[in-house]
């Protein structure tokens, strides 16, 4: 289990009109998370929302959950001065289902690296202002200006970044398919050979799911 700093808390407060259905409540919100979010019932109780609960949740910045309860009038009154937000239900799973949701929120995204090209160094030029140029022969998929570059030697990465240049013929373009040749250069790097292979990825954020 990872130390506790490093765990997302989502903080709320669950307040019912019976116990039977608080008690239901906390036990499907504590079921709520993985090792890096998990849901933390500050309080559950029975009956109106009272300025001791908006109180409680706007220390910790959490939300009242309400279940077929209200707030009373200097419940509302604070909330609304403290900024304490008040959520009402009458159905348990949409309350647990917006809790799942808001605490997917924490989860930082995931990166995923996604393979779109290959191309081989056919020669290595030297232009002046720019360094090496590789010239190259796209082998597979496209390589893409934008996207992220490693120089493979003998199936080793000897560097990974971004490329300075992509050029079609005398013109700098955003991509070129496989099957046609193009010169590219690194970004603060010019240790190209021939027989190198670079191999173009794009990076993509996954929103992560409980």
């Amino acid at each position: 289990a990872k130390a506790d700093a490093e765990v997302k808390e989502l903080p709320v407060v669950v307040k019912a009109d019976v116990q039977g259905s608080a008690e239901a409540i906390v036990q499907a919100l504590e079921k709520i998370g993985n090792e890096n979010v998990r849901v933390r019932v500050l309080h559950s109780g029975v009956g109106a929302i009272t300025e001791t609960d908006v109180n409680l949740a706007e220390a910790s910045h959490a939300p009242i959950l309400g279940f077929n309860v209200r707030a009373n009038a200097p419940a509302r009154k604070a909330a609304q001065q403290k900024g304490v937000e008040i959520r009402y239900y009458s159905v348990i799973y949409d309350l647990v289902d917006d809790v799942k949701k808001a605490a997917e929120g924490l989860l930082t995204p995931e990166v995923r690296e996604k393979f779109i090209g290959y191309a081989e160094i056919k020669k290595v030029f030297k232009v002046s202002g720019v360094g090496k140029v590789a010239g190259c022969v796209v082998t597979e998929g496209v390589a893409r200006r934008s996207a992220g570059v490693r120089l493979l030697r003998d199936n080793v990465v000897i560097h990974e970044g971004t490329l300075k240049t992509l050029k079609r013929f005398k013109d700098e373009v955003n991509e070129v398919r496989a099957g046609q040749e193009c010169g590219m250069a690194f970004e603060n790097y010019d240790d190209i050979r021939e027989g190198d292979v670079i191999e173009i990825f794009e990076r993509e954020e996954v929103q992560r799911t409980l």
